[in-house]
């Protein structure tokens, strides 16, 4: 009997000292796991970067190899950032990046060298260029779309201002998934000349040209003319890379009056350089 407890406490003995071994070898490393890190393509151009570490750890980023930013200020798995990039200096079409995480012992960690490439053709604009581009972007923003309509053979002529005001990300960043908008028309001539318009429009990418973009829009003049529309627009090509000429028609139903269905064919340019991401 006294061999077998003899025999046992060795035993014992042994693997307290093995599971102490394998806890003192144990790595206090942080793991980081990026799950998104790109550049969006409106300006201003933000770079979007979030990642995951293997337990809690504060966080840094180092963009350029001279430009280092907080991500995390407190212990977190969780870690994003957005960095505005239109103020810094950038000339390469591939921008490098660090990411360093300190543990909950103080103790810091390095990734690897990642890299995050600017979307599409957009080029990096230098300042003079930035602020050309976006005195350009506020006159069309102010310029409205010149419209044909025609309603029960008669024709007018319109002016339209489209606002997308939300728009949601894509997964190339070219152009959004989609987007709602506040639209506003004023006809020429006609019985009834100012609309108001909401609508979404979905967006498309396809060869050759640009997109093909279906929507549906409810509008109304405030005075009891009240509708929806169902369009299709098709963007041609970009101007400046941020700008898409684009045409449009669009068939406008009354429900309480069908023989005041009218329809709409217009040309503008379009951009979501305004518009709130999603």
């Amino acid at each position: 009997m006294k061999k077998i407890c003899l025999t046992f406490l060795s035993f014992l003995v042994i693997c307290v000292a093995s599971f102490s071994q394998d806890l003192n070898e144990m790595p206090d490393s942080v793991e980081v796991t990026v799950v998104d890190s790109y550049i969006t393509p409106e300006l201003p151009h933000y770079f979007m970067l979030s990642f995951f570490t293997s337990s809690p750890a504060k966080s840094k980023v180092l963009v350029a190899n001279k430009y280092e930013y907080n991500v995390s200020d407190s212990l977190s798995e969780s870690h994003s950032i957005k960095i505005d990039l239109t103020k810094l200096n950038l000339k390469n079409k591939s921008i490098p990046y660090i990411i360093t995480v300190q543990n909950s012992t103080g103790k810091s960690f390095k990734t690897d060298v990642y890299d995050v490439q600017w979307p599409g053709e957009i080029k990096v604009q230098n300042e003079s260029n930035f602020l050309m581009l976006c005195l350009f972007g506020g006159t069309v923003f102010f310029v409205p779309s010149p419209t044909y309509v025609i309603n029960n053979g008669r024709s007018y002529f319109s002016l339209t201002k489209e606002i997308p005001l939300l728009s949601f990300r894509s997964a190339n960043f070219s152009y959004p998934l989609g987007y709602f908008s506040a639209e506003y028309s004023y006809l020429f001539n006609a019985e009834h000349k100012n609309f108001f318009r909401l609508g979404y429009k979905h967006i498309i990418e396809i060869p050759s040209l640009q997109y093909i973009s279906p929507g549906v829009d409810w509008f109304t003049t405030f005075k009891g003319f009240n509708g929806v529309s169902a369009e299709l627009s098709i963007g041609w090509f970009k101007i400046l890379n941020s700008f898409t000429l684009y045409t449009r028609y669009r068939y406008n139903f009354i429900p309480t009056s069908a023989e005041k269905n009218f329809q709409e064919i217009s040309i503008g340019l379009y951009t979501s350089f305004f518009s709130v991401y999603f």
